[in-house]
């Protein structure tokens, strides 16, 4: 009977000594980044642009974030097409209307690795007042900054997404703008 005691205990105290592992917080370098996007005009020429102003951070427990969370806003007023006419356009209500909708987001549902550093973000983006699932893909470089001796990871990440489905143009036709519009994010994380 002692000898089952003493195993029971044993196996208690065991049981009870792991600690359940932190996740770690990956914040975003702001100097080594870029949110932007394409679309098509008159079906003959891509205009890019992209938003100044932004944020972004990643939260997981693994390493290979396989279990990451991504969470990202931007400021719609920092929209940039290097062309102030149409950037003021832009941020008018017939398109992003940022006097009423000033942030749009994006947040993770799932980060699930394909093969090798290649992986499937799947998440909710919200943009002029509509959220909707989004699927992006995201290549990832790790490496370590020699200053901070501290780990980095880079991201490059696209997909495409149709303005319509959000309401952005509503009013323009597809002659005029492309329906699908590329999102692209260069980004470098720092861990925390």
């Amino acid at each position: 009977m002692k000898k089952i005691l003493t195993i029971l205990a044993s196996a208690a105290v065991l049981f009870f000594s792991f600690k359940a592992i932190d996740p770690s917080t990956w914040t975003l370098d702001k100097n080594h980044a870029k949110l932007g996007f394409s679309i098509t005009h008159m079906m003959v020429s891509d205009v890019e642009g992209s938003f100044k102003t932004f944020d972004a951070k990643i939260t997981g427990a693994k390493d290979d974030f396989s279990d990451a969370v991504v969470e990202m806003t931007a400021d719609v007023n920092s929209i940039t097409t290097d062309n102030e006419k149409r950037d003021a356009h832009l941020k008018s209500d017939a398109f992003f209307d940022a006097a009423k909708f000033p942030t749009l987001s994006f947040k993770s549902k799932s980060f699930k690795k394909v093969d090798g550093n290649n992986y499937k973000v799947t998440g909710d983006l919200t943009m002029h007042g509509v959220t909707k699932p989004v699927e992006l893909t995201a290549v990832c470089r790790m490496g370590m900054n020699p200053m901070s001796k501290k780990a980095v990871a880079g991201f490059k990440i696209s997909g495409t997404i149709k303005r319509t489905d959000f309401g952005v143009g509503a009013s323009m036709g597809a002659a005029m703008l492309s329906d699908e519009v590329t999102l692209m994010a260069n980004a470098e994380f720092g861990k925390e």
